[in-house]
């Protein structure tokens, strides 16, 4: 193996979540194609054109050249249109072709991973023409599928690696964004400490703190006096922080205890996905 030490990680989480979406996909009807998903405007066929398409511009592919309908409402951001585009352009392939392309993208993938050389911080394109280092890339892509592995199985009812490699890679990227949540976008007052207590199948309890700056850090050291705590089962936490529920739908999930005002800006800027 060539892959740097530091990146096999997120190859081996990538894998494992790409091989379950090629299991869960690859029986599908052309009718069932067309199921929504939790993933917001996205059906199945959606979400695999998604993955086909992120792990193709992995592979250094040019992006397709189309123009995207003036209809798709979900579409809001330059992101997600930059986004869209490797969805909409699949939006009419049959099962047999998408199932084709996402073995055939696997396997150059594959072939792309084992002969990787590079250094973690080598430079590579990034989305809407910026940089970021090989390891932001492939860190991003291990979490980007397993996600995606989740809006699948909650669209096709067959939940599972809700404790996989990926779902470790995810529990890191969502707990990073946790201080602009609650200190940015929430605005919790300067001193304040916050505990994130999660259950299930990845089990965790994190503390953001806001210093007298308003800037917000997090350990995994408990608070004694929190201004709010929230307890949330891991799957709930997923959902919330990826944009894929309301608090309010799942508001008997969630235990909130102390500062309700501030309780309510969290839950509601907890979504980080772009």
């Amino acid at each position: 193996m060539s892959l740097h030490p530091t990146l096999q990680p997120y190859a081996d989480a990538w894998t494992h979540s790409i091989e379950a979406i090629s299991e869960l996909v690859q029986p599908l009807a052309d009718s069932e194609w067309n199921r929504r998903t939790p993933c917001p405007g996205w059906s199945l066929r959606d979400v695999v054109s998604h993955v086909i398409g992120m792990d193709c511009e992995m592979l250094g592919d040019p992006r397709p050249i189309h123009t995207l309908p003036r209809d798709l409402f979900h579409v809001k951001t330059e992101h997600q249109r930059y986004m869209e585009m490797q969805v909409d352009v699949r939006r009419h392939h049959t099962a047999p072709e998408m199932t084709s392309e996402l073995e055939y993208t696997i396997i150059r993938r594959n072939r792309q991973l084992r002969n990787e050389s590079r250094d973690p911080g080598t430079k590579i394109r990034g989305p809407i023409g910026t940089e970021q280092t090989l390891e932001e890339a492939m860190r991003y892509r291990a979490f980007d599928v397993w996600v995606h592995e989740q809006d699948l199985r909650t669209a096709l009812r067959r939940p599972g690696n809700l404790d996989s490699p990926g779902a470790y890679i995810a529990r890191d990227e969502l707990v990073a964004a946790l201080p602009k949540v609650v200190a940015e976008d929430a605005k919790a007052p300067a001193g304040s400490a916050i505990v994130f207590d999660v259950h299930g199948p990845v089990e965790f309890m994190r503390t953001v703190r806001v210093d007298a700056e308003g800037r917000g850090s997090v350990d995994g050291t408990p608070s004694l006096g929190p201004r709010v705590a929230l307890t949330l089962d891991w799957e709930t936490y997923v959902g919330l922080a990826c944009g894929r529920i309301t608090a309010d739908l799942v508001a008997d999930r969630i235990k909130a205890e102390g500062d309700p005002e501030l309780t309510a800006a969290i839950l509601m800027a907890f979504a980080v996905t772009k």
